[in-house]
């Protein structure tokens, strides 16, 4: 419908890649600066905790960068799928879930990381 738009599928792949990259930074920094905090309320360990910070930082500057762009992309998938099982099946919660906090959320990140999987980042990526 509008063929014209399609110039700018790199650009958009961009800022997909960015605001993937945001959200994955952002949270593995609040694992990693309060590891021991954020342990308890996820209900895993503090060691584990700190290799899920690490995970969702090194996966999102590879996704921002476009370094393994879809190695990255297939990793935070991976983590996404482990937070969707645990709201599921551990906290029993719903899509939707009680104030926002359902597995909704992390079912767009595996779907906005998909699209970075099958376009490989857009041409705009240094390494895919």
């Amino acid at each position: 419908m509008f063929p014209q738009l399609f110039q700018f599928a790199d650009w958009s792949l961009l800022l997909l890649r960015l605001m993937v990259a945001a959200v994955f930074v952002t949270s593995g920094s609040s694992h990693l600066k309060d590891p021991k905090g954020r342990a308890a309320s996820i209900g895993m360990s503090a060691g584990f905790t700190v290799f899920l910070g690490l995970a969702e930082v090194a996966g999102g500057l590879g996704v921002a960068f476009g370094v393994m762009t879809q190695l990255a992309a297939a990793g935070l998938i991976l983590l996404m799928l482990g937070a969707i099982q645990k709201k599921i099946f551990v906290w029993h919660t719903g899509f939707w879930g009680g104030k926002s906090s359902g597995w909704h959320y992390d079912l767009m990140l595996v779907v906005m990381n998909l699209v970075i999987i099958c376009t490989g980042g857009g041409r705009l990526a240094l390494w895919k």
